[in-house]
């Protein structure tokens, strides 16, 4: 029983976690409202739930708005870029769901869109994470989380996964489990994406350090 309830408890952190990842959710959420600052606002998420991944969040308030402050720039153009895309897709969506010709050209667009709306998607799950760990441009930003997307292919599945049974459970089953939301998504991805991106850290780091010997 004392072992239960001891602090040192990897389950009893475990819920820790959960319960601030609610507190998460609601900055996330308020720091969304502007809409153009959503993207600032998920990265600050990710920022946050990556280091609870291992135990080193700290203050979690002043970690998030540092987070927040620090990406707003880049955070609001990724968004931008995303939001135009994401609407066009939309429309693209809209337009052949309800045109539905038995030809080949219909097939052909169908094929090609839903190509475009997966990498579409997996941008979207991956490109904040990477903002929240690295510096890099906009453009090298949007070709690495495609490209690590696909090279971790079971983690994508997974994520997906989750994002999906999050909004199914709120929207279908237990609607105040929204509560949870984005938190504790961003949570639990980040349990799967703390060791991918520690590797890339440490591929990065080595191909510098190459980069500087050959100089």
């Amino acid at each position: 029983m004392n072992t239960l309830f001891n602090f040192d408890n990897p389950v009893l952190q475990f819920i820790n976690k959960i319960v601030y990842s609610v507190y998460l959710n609601i900055l996330w959420f308020v720091c969304c409202i502007p809409i153009v600052t959503i993207g600032a606002s998920t990265t600050a998420l990710f920022y946050v739930t990556l280091k609870m991944s291992k135990n080193e969040e700290g203050n979690i308030t002043e970690s998030f708005f540092r987070s927040f402050k620090a990406n707003l720039k880049q955070g609001t153009k990724i968004w931008m870029v995303l939001l135009f895309l994401g609407i066009i897709l939309g429309i693209d969506g809209y337009v052949l769901y309800h045109m539905r010709f038995e030809n080949i050209f219909w097939t052909l667009c169908t094929a090609v869109f839903c190509v475009a709306a997966a990498a579409y998607a997996i941008v979207l799950m991956y490109i904040f994470p990477l903002l929240a760990r690295f510096d890099n441009t906009t453009g090298a930003m949007f070709k690495n989380a495609l490209f690590m997307g696909i090279r971790f292919l079971l983690c994508t599945i997974v994520m997906a996964v989750i994002y999906f049974l999050m909004l199914l459970v709120s929207v279908r089953f237990f609607t105040p489990a929204v509560i949870f939301g984005e938190g504790l998504c961003a949570l639990l991805c980040s349990y799967l994406l703390s060791n991918i991106l520690l590797l890339c850290q440490e591929k990065t780091k080595d191909h510098v350090e190459t980069a500087s010997e050959l100089k």
